[in-house]
């Protein structure tokens, strides 16, 4: 008994190793070829519009509203991006900042920054998410999650963005739609 215990016991470690063993010997052989990326900064104007929804307690509306500010906003700013591009096609990748002067048609300024990481497809489609922080609030500052998504039109080396982005926050939510164009400049 004890030996054909041993037995089964010294087979099944030489099966388990050699099961084991197939894949790294896979690995060490298969070895992919290396991937090449390009990377390139993308900065340029950025116009909008943002509808605040209230949600939450409403307590960014309700501050927006004392100091005279309706639920539609106009912002101006100014769009920061980072990309990451491989070189043999395929998705982008991007870290991008957006800082936004807000309201100035109410004789004042709501500022906020977004910072968004996403993905921008071949075809131009973009999604991406990120943190927000609003000025405006009874806590001087408050912060959202935003989601947006939109599509990158490409002229002649000028990028034209078209977005949608939902901002949601326990203070409340904001829409926003926003537009604008960038020069790419290379920077590897």
């Amino acid at each position: 008994m004890k030996t054909t215990f041993s037995i089964s016991l010294v087979t099944a470690c030489f099966v388990g190793l050699t099961v084991l063993a197939n894949p790294v010997q896979a690995q060490l052989r298969d070895v992919p070829q290396e991937v090449a990326f390009s990377e390139r900064n993308l900065g340029g104007p950025r116009l909008g519009v943002t509808y605040v929804l209230g949600g939450g307690n409403g307590e960014l509306l309700n501050k927006l509203k004392g100091k005279g500010i309706g639920t539609v906003i106009s912002q101006f700013g100014w769009h920061f991006e980072y990309q990451i591009i491989p070189e043999g096609g395929g998705p982008q990748f991007v870290i991008q900042g957006v800082p936004f002067l807000g309201a100035v048609e109410y004789g004042t300024v709501v500022p906020s920054l977004t910072i968004a990481m996403g993905v921008r497809l071949p075809d131009g489609f973009e999604f991406g998410l990120g943190p927000n922080v609003i000025v405006g609030g009874s806590k001087g500052a408050n912060t959202s999650l935003v989601a947006a998504v939109g599509k990158s039109f490409n002229y002649g080396g000028v990028s034209i963005p078209i977005n949608i982005a939902f901002a949601t926050s326990p203070t409340g939510n904001r829409v926003s739609v926003v537009f604008g164009y960038a020069i790419a400049s290379a920077t590897k």
